[in-house]
């Protein structure tokens, strides 16, 4: 399924690093997704897909801290996405126990593990809900995903060398 979706933005006249670039700002997918698409799929060099999949991730951050409680206004006026915001909040609810026990570094903590709904994205969402500050909750973000990008990508390089079994598992998601 990756590989249907690379040959479709390709289509649509998207470089790979634009491709990678993109992957890495969705929510969910982020720099879990881009850096072994990058890597695995697109078979290009380690150190350009990681600093473009850092980039990618932390870009919609800063807006997101900045204007998420003008988008949560925004979103409540219709029921739809109204549904998927309450879903996203009572997700993010569970797991913010960890910010407010340990606030700070518990943000870090929640966006440095590499796995979904625990990402840069979840980290704006938790730092609304705990009320930590746009400073404080950008660096904590910016540290967990540079974690997590250390993690993702040493696991990513270690399936490309052949030392780990996993790319199919990985790619056909």
């Amino acid at each position: 399924m990756v590989y249907e979706i690379i040959e479709y933005l390709r289509r649509l006249g998207f470089a790979d690093t634009l491709i990678i670039l993109v992957i890495s700002t969705l929510p969910i997918v982020e720099l879990r997704g881009s850096i072994p698409v990058g890597i695995l799929a697109l078979s290009k060099p380690y150190l350009p897909v990681i600093i473009l999949s850092l980039i990618g991730n932390l870009l919609p951050v800063p807006i997101l801290l900045k204007f998420f409680d003008s988008f949560t206004v925004l979103l409540n006026k219709w029921k739809p996405t109204r549904v998927i915001l309450e879903w996203v909040f009572k997700r993010t609810r569970k797991k913010t126990g960890l910010i407010e026990k340990f606030e700070f570094w518990g943000l870090v903590l929640l966006v440095a593990i590499p796995l979904p709904f625990t990402g840069a994205w979840t980290g704006v969402v938790a730092s609304y809900l705990t009320g930590l500050s746009f400073k404080r909750a950008f660096i904590g973000i910016t540290i967990g995903v540079l974690i997590a990008g250390v993690i993702v990508s040493a696991l990513t390089i270690l399936i490309d060398l052949g030392f780990v079994k996993g790319s199919g598992i990985i790619l056909n998601y």
